[in-house]
């Protein structure tokens, strides 16, 4: 009977630090893989004074040297064929990273559960899997800094990209038109996507404690000392 309530306390406990961090890694990568958005300049033609719109839309993966200019209905505006001016930068690197890694980890996690709901006699009796469990949540835990932080330097950088500074860049907006920055798409799903990524390197450094209660690395010499006497193990976790 003492036995079957720690099981039951036990797959709570494992419950309630894995289900955390799977809804926060859904979070992370939706917020970032999710993105579109656009930046809008406005020009004014040296012959004819008119005042037209151009606009470059960009997405994930942030392949912004792959993102031309626009302008509806006509491709030329002011004698200029903008598609072949791009913003500038890719970051393709960095997002795939934080992304491809957030799926990652949610897939880990949907094992997790299944082992922990499904097979908890299995893994309290192994010494491997625990030990397993807890170098997968350490290694978890600093790649959620590293991803994380790379895609915070990298939004940082697409947010220069993409805002006034681009004007400067375009050539024919030093002596052929006159331009003006015009709006770009809020990048505030992006700013989440940093949150969430750094709230799961949160989630998974705290979870690293519990996981290290299961292992023989905590308290062996007690541990050993209470199977031999036939006792029952004091539940870990929540």
């Amino acid at each position: 009977m003492a036995s079957n309530i720690y099981l039951v306390r036990q797959r709570i406990s494992r419950l309630g630090q894995v289900g955390p961090g799977e809804i926060a890694s859904i979070f992370a990568f939706a917020t970032c893989g999710g993105f579109k958005g656009k930046t809008e300049i406005q020009l004014t033609c040296h012959k004819g004074n008119e005042n037209k719109t151009i606009t470059a839309a960009f997405a994930y993966p942030f392949r912004l040297n792959e993102a031309s200019f626009d302008a509806i209905p006509d491709a030329n505006v002011c004698d200029i064929n903008w598609k072949n001016y791009v913003l500038i930068g890719d970051y393709s690197s960095s997002a795939q990273f934080y992304v491809t890694f957030a799926v990652f980890v949610f897939l880990y996690c949907l094992a997790a559960l299944l082992l922990y709901v499904g097979y908890t006699n299995l893994y309290r009796d192994s010494r491997k899997l625990p030990m397993i469990d807890f170098v997968v949540t350490l290694v978890a835990t600093f790649l959620w800094l590293v991803s994380t932080s790379a895609w915070a330097k990298a939004l940082t950088d697409i947010k220069i990209a993409t805002g006034p500074g681009i004007v400067k860049e375009l050539q024919p907006c030093n002596h052929q038109v006159t331009c003006y920055f015009g709006s770009v798409t809020s990048m505030g799903s992006l700013n989440v996507s940093v949150i969430f990524g750094f709230l799961n390197m949160i989630l998974w450094g705290g979870n690293a404690w519990f996981v290290y209660k299961e292992t023989s690395l905590h308290s062996p010499s007690n541990t050993s000392a209470s199977h031999s006497q036939g006792g029952i193990p004091p539940p870990s976790g929540i």
